[in-house]
């Protein structure tokens, strides 16, 4: 273990980032049981993914995989010592991304469609931002621009979770009241991630407004 981690005290700040960490696995953890039904292969179980199951399945894995790595890129003390670490966990982190993603793309452009418009070119719009903001990160990386790299990871990482806060709104009670699935999950999909989004680069403009 301390080949892995920084010997330095551990602070409050240590505690915050594995117990949000184990928040997100759990959430995540639970989103995906919520998927086991799929597993089946089914018609009656995967209904209009019935044609894609396989896609739908990466999709749901590879996704899973990528949220769970996700906070690891940002715990400093995680690969203060094992670069190598750190590098092997950003790359497993990019190719979920990528697996994920590219299903994505196929099920926004069929399956989503039997929803509705709005709730296809939402779906377009955020794996477009997804794919480009962790293309970025990559390729910033390769060029040795680390402070930029990790402002993009940041934003791969929030477009991420943007699954997980559009999922769990359309769970409350007064979201539901507001209308069908069809009609309101377009909105929250665009506010899951461009919300956050927008949030972060606020506090990036203000935070390089004091280090001038």
């Amino acid at each position: 273990m301390k080949n892995l981690i920084s010997q330095a005290a551990w602070g409050l700040n240590d505690v915050f980032k594995i117990s949000l960490w184990a928040v997100i696995v759990y959430i995540t953890w639970s989103f995906m049981h919520g998927a086991d039904h799929f597993l089946t292969l089914t018609q009656e179980a995967l209904g209009k993914y019935f044609d894609l199951k396989w896609i739908l399945i990466l999709h749901i894995t590879a996704g899973g995989g990528a949220l769970v790595l996700g906070p690891l890129q940002f715990w400093e003390r995680l690969h203060a010592k094992k670069w190598l670490l750190h590098r092997i966990l950003g790359t497993l982190y990019l190719f979920a991304i990528l697996a994920s993603s590219c299903c994505a793309v196929i099920l926004s452009f069929t399956t989503a469609y039997k929803v509705n418009w709005a709730y296809a070119f939402s779906l377009q719009v955020w794996v477009s931002v997804w794919m480009s903001a962790s293309f970025i990160a990559w390729w910033v990386v390769r060029k040795k621009q680390i402070k930029l790299h990790k402002e993009w990871m940041t934003r791969s990482y929030i477009v991420t979770i943007a699954f997980v806060i559009s999922g769990l709104s359309f769970r409350l009670p007064f979201v539901q009241a507001l209308g069908s699935f069809e009609e309101v999950t377009p909105s929250l999909f665009w506010m899951g991630w461009a919300v956050p989004l927008y949030v972060y680069e606020v506090i990036l403009t203000l935070r390089q407004k004091k280090a001038r």
